[in-house]
């Protein structure tokens, strides 16, 4: 488990990030979403030690990275893909590696293949491609067997089935009891793969909450309904909208309720006795429930003009 309590880290006069406290739990994958310059790669890199917290504390499995005895072992991490000689081949990169922390050298192998690098491993890494680095990158972190994997944005420069693959990897490695910190700004892909869902803006915590949770609280979230009769679609649209709801017609039955759960226009229905071909909740997508979460804390937001 990750535990951060009232995590701040101040660069002069300007809060990167402002007092987090959270617990990232063990058997699921928690994703981490924010705008850019919300905090997401500061707070990463507290969680690794490679930034010392202002205040509070970043701890794993209640010790801080600096006092694991054998880090490697404990914690995987991939910051930064390319963050290597590009002289050295894959192999070359993972032996220092695996030498330098005691691991034994024939788990070089079994990442290589696991991360679908096996027919390449002699290949100098400054030949790869972004996919290739990002693939390196994971069995680096995967080296020692870790319990705890701290991912930031392992899915660029992918292609379609590595996307998929990382999402297969990601969900495997929770379902074995780890505890799977990622990042992302692929948001289809992140609603996909994340059970647990944290967003910060401006370095402040705005939901730590399960991604169905998440989804089913967004104001875009509706409910579709199917009325066959055009009196008794008329009556339930009355119905809905003194009651508070808003409600528009989609298709030639169908009606689109937002403000309402998919219950409480069931039972609108039943008092006006009227008969229904259909009935169910549609959840907000990711990027629409996270869009509307953040928009009042991007930083760097882009006009929507072309100018004079």
């Amino acid at each position: 488990m990750i535990t951060l309590r009232g995590l701040t880290k101040r660069y002069g006069g300007t809060v990167a990030v402002d007092g987090l406290t959270l617990d990232i739990a063990e058997g699921r994958v928690t994703g981490f979403l924010g705008p850019n310059g919300a905090g997401k790669s500061t707070t990463m890199r507290m969680i690794l030690g490679l930034d010392h917290p202002t205040a509070g504390t970043a701890l794993i499995d209640g010790r801080p990275y600096a006092a694991l005895r054998r880090p490697v072992r404990e914690v995987g991490a991939l910051l930064d893909a390319k963050a290597l000689h590009p002289a050295r081949s894959a192999r070359g990169h993972l032996t220092a590696q695996a030498r330098s922390n005691g691991i034994p050298v024939g788990r070089v192998d079994e990442v290589l293949e696991l991360v679908g690098l096996a027919s390449v491993a002699r290949k100098r890494a400054g030949a790869f491609s972004l996919g290739m680095y990002q693939r390196l990158g994971i069995a680096g972190a995967l080296l020692g067997d870790p319990r705890v994997l701290v991912f930031d944005e392992p899915v660029n420069g992918l292609d379609p089935d590595g996307v998929r693959w990382v999402r297969e990897l990601m969900r495997s490695l929770a379902a074995e009891g780890r505890t799977v910190f990622l990042s992302s700004h692929l948001m289809s892909e992140m609603q996909l793969t994340a059970d647990q869902l944290v967003v910060i803006g401006r370095g402040k915590l705005l939901a730590d909450t399960a991604m169905a949770d998440f989804l089913a609280d967004s104001s875009q979230a509706s409910v579709r309904v199917a009325v066959p009769g055009a009196d008794d679609r008329r009556a339930l649209m009355g119905r809905l909208a003194r009651e508070g709801a808003e409600v528009a017609p989609a298709g030639e039955t169908e009606l689109i309720v937002t403000g309402r759960t998919a219950g409480e226009v069931g039972d609108a229905a039943y008092g006006l006795g009227v008969r229904l071909h259909e009935l169910r909740s549609v959840s907000a997508s990711l990027e629409q429930a996270y869009m509307e979460l953040t928009a009042g804390s991007v930083e760097y937001g882009a006009g929507t003009g072309t100018g004079a």
